[in-house]
């Protein structure tokens, strides 16, 4: 492995500094699925429609695979049981080889590839449970398994490769041999237009040969196999399978991060590397379309990861709540911890149904499910965050000490500090949060923007832009009264019992949510796409409505489970479901309140003066000017 201090005269030219605006966003909108082949519950929500027959009744693992998923999970946790320190990984900075070789002996690296190719064939909800699993043991190792399933060769190659590739590939990565996603680079984010990685055709047409650099690759360090993005022209981007054992890949740094110790993650160099047309992946310039789609089902694994981290918080909190006495009495009887406990519990229940919703409904597949999956992804690791703060704000110094401390001195050694180091990337990786607002905001107006899109493009001459008039017009006549009518009130969604209100509520909240995106569009015209915070809160409303939705349906499966065991927990989860849904409707209200009354403005003005060094004073350390 080569240092970057000495690899520097090497480094590759920077991205193209030229990109505008219009050509980055060129780029990203040529990538989008533009078609919606099947339904969305999320996509209806914000068309002001409560599709309730898309998550109702909930669905189900069909029971034969679920029998077998639970005998996997028992040998699974057994192993992670006998072998796994989950300290000593984070103090080691690396999993340890036995621990990565009992993962490959159980099939851990092929949970999700077909039987025939060597795969234990898994459905994505119960590959999600094996991933949690991993994951509450320690993160790393979940973090492992799902770039190299998720994101990772396995995912794109079952979905765009050739029979030849997928009879040559999959079942050695079914094996154990780890594979990585190399899409970011030192300059590029989600701004893809920017990429500078190239794979430049061979004059006799039988290669490409790869150059560039990819930063934060997840696996990267150690991984046989990757799916690499790189530029095939100047607005065509593709994707190959890249084996690193190939001349000219080159390892130049592994990253070291905040939790997370024991990922590989790094910066790998590309060099003349000879890849053969064979290794491309679908077709030349659908490799950014690849990599959209891939993380429609990639990125579930990070709201059911931390589903995994909310239940260990409320495990933990609660026992914590029950065992520390102060004043006379346990510190869950004292209102403000109770006040967080409360919000632990039913909060963690809605991130399950959820997630499972968001797994299950990609299993079935006739749903499109890229709106549930950001939004899943989105939603539940901003909650996971802030119950993992709550925990901590639950045990004090228990909860800021680590566990090895907590250990040597008698105590219980929960490791709530890793938990909070280990757990903040969630709402960076795979899409941070905002770009996941954006994305889901970019769906959103989706079908507003068919009607009347020309009306607002500069681009558009002025006959597209009358015939644009006079479709919105018409469109507008019949949509927007019909937003106005409904039927959520009683008695609709009475076997619902309690929970029926609530349900009527995002009957009512999801017209209003249609309503409001209207109005924004209007008020804002093409400026919209720069209100980033009033789209905001228009997805943080869409959310909300999401998760009491799935709640619902959730907690209405186990109260008439035929399942005695589930049917039992039903009076639980309709409480939970309940006290949920109040919380999650007063944050709805909120946003609305503030979606169009609010300091943005002044918020974003104060922003541009401080980046234009205005307030540099204001760094000072006792008249030093920082360093």
């Amino acid at each position: 492995m080569t240092s970057i201090a000495e690899t520097e005269r090497k480094r590759p030219a920077p991205g193209p500094a030229g990109v505008t605006e219009r050509e980055a966003r060129e780029v990203a909108e040529a990538a989008r699925e533009k078609e919606w082949r099947a339904p969305s519950f999320v996509r209806e929500l914000f068309e002001g429609r409560l599709r309730l027959d898309l998550v109702h009744p909930y669905p189900r693992v069909a029971p034969d695979e679920d029998a077998r998923a639970r005998a996997f999970l028992a040998k699974l946790d057994a192993f992670l049981r006998e072998n796994v320190d989950g300290e000593a990984i984070d103090r080691a900075g690396k999993i340890p080889p036995h621990v990565i070789e009992g993962l490959k002996e159980l099939g851990c690296f092929g949970l999700k590839i077909p039987v025939e190719y060597g795969g234990l064939g898994f459905s994505q909800a119960s590959y999600n449970r094996a991933i949690c699993l991993c994951a509450t043991y320690e993160s790393s190792i979940g973090v492992l398994l799902s770039a190299h399933q998720s994101i990772g060769v396995p995912q794109p190659l079952k979905m765009f490769g050739t029979p030849e590739q997928k009879r040559r590939y999959l079942p050695r990565l079914a094996r154990g041999a780890v594979s990585a996603f190399a899409l970011t680079e030192p300059g590029v984010g989600s701004d893809p237009a920017r990429m500078s990685t190239t794979a430049e055709r061979t004059p006799d047409g039988e290669a490409y040969i790869l150059n560039g650099e990819k930063l934060w690759c997840t696996n990267g360090t150690i991984a046989e196999l990757m799916v690499v993005m790189a530029k095939t022209g100047p607005k065509s981007i593709s994707a190959f399978i890249v084996e690193t054992s190939w001349p000219g890949v080159e390892v130049v740094h592994r990253c070291e991060f905040m939790g997370l110790k024991g990922i590989e993650n790094g910066v790998i160099r590309f060099t003349n590397v000879r890849v053969p047309k064979e290794n491309l992946l679908w077709e030349e310039g659908k490799g950014l379309k690849l990599a959209l789609i891939t993380l429609n089902t990639g990125r579930l694994t990070v709201p059911a990861t931390s589903v995994a981290a909310a239940k260990a918080c409320l495990d933990i909190a609660r026992r914590f709540g029950q065992e520390r006495v102060q004043w006379g009495q346990p510190i869950a009887k004292h209102d403000a911890v109770a006040q967080m406990l409360g919000f632990i519990a039913c909060t963690t229940f809605a991130m399950e149904a959820m997630s499972d919703l968001a797994a299950l409904m990609a299993d079935r597949g006739d749903m499109d499910i890229r709106l549930e999956a950001a939004m899943a992804k989105m939603w539940n690791t901003e909650r996971g965050w802030e119950i993992i703060d709550k925990t901590m704000q639950i045990r004090g110094g228990r909860g800021y000490e680590t566990a090895t401390s907590l250990k040597a001195r008698g105590e219980r050694p929960e490791p709530v500090e890793r938990m909070m180091r280990d757990f903040r990337i969630n709402m960076i990786f795979e899409g941070s949060s905002e770009i996941m607002r954006l994305f889901i905001a970019r769906e959103a107006v989706d079908s507003h923007l068919k009607v009347a899109g020309a009306i607002a493009d500069p681009s558009a001459p002025l006959g597209a832009k009358l015939l644009a008039l006079v479709r919105a017009a018409g469109y507008y006549a019949v949509w927007y009264p019909a937003r106005w009518i409904g039927w959520g009130w009683w008695p609709r969604y009475r076997q619902f019992g309690k929970l029926a209100k609530h349900l009527r509520y995002v009957d009512r909240g999801s017209r209003r949510l249609a309503r409001a995106l209207f109005h924004a569009i209007v008020r804002f015209g093409p400026k919209l796409e720069k209100r980033q915070a009033v789209l905001a809160r228009l997805v943080e409303i869409g959310a909300e409505l999401f998760a009491m939705s799935a709640a619902c349906s959730r907690a209405q499966m186990l109260r008439t489970s035929k399942s005695p065991e589930e049917r039992a927990q039903g009076p639980a989860a309709e409480y939970l479901a309940d006290v949920f849904c109040r919380m999650a409707r007063r944050r709805i209200e909120e946003r609305f309140d503030r979606l169009f009354d609010n300091d943005d403005a002044a918020i974003y003005s104060l922003a541009q003066r401080v980046a234009a060094n205005e307030f540099t004073w204001l760094e000072e350390i006792v008249g030093l000017a920082r360093t």
